[in-house]
């Protein structure tokens, strides 16, 4: 998926990446709770400017970071 937006859905980057869901703590510890119940049920529907806004990450930061951890699972 090389056009991650902030309309990008989670689900979506993790059905085309599903080491991504171990990966994402790595950019902000809130991201742990996606192992949850609670979190389970969030990933269906979250985009990626949710996640930047619940987590407090910036959005520019977020799709950076979400970029580089793929392009770095790749090589």
């Amino acid at each position: 998926m090389e056009n991650i937006t902030e309309n990008t859905k989670l689900a979506d980057l993790l059905a085309e990446y599903p080491w991504l869901k171990e990966a994402l703590p790595s950019i902000n510890p809130k991201f742990k709770m996606l192992g949850t119940p609670m979190g389970k049920l969030m990933m269906g529907k979250a985009t990626i400017a949710d996640m930047s806004k619940k987590s407090g990450t910036d959005i520019a930061i977020l799709i950076f970071r979400l970029k580089e951890l793929i392009q770095q699972h790749s090589n």
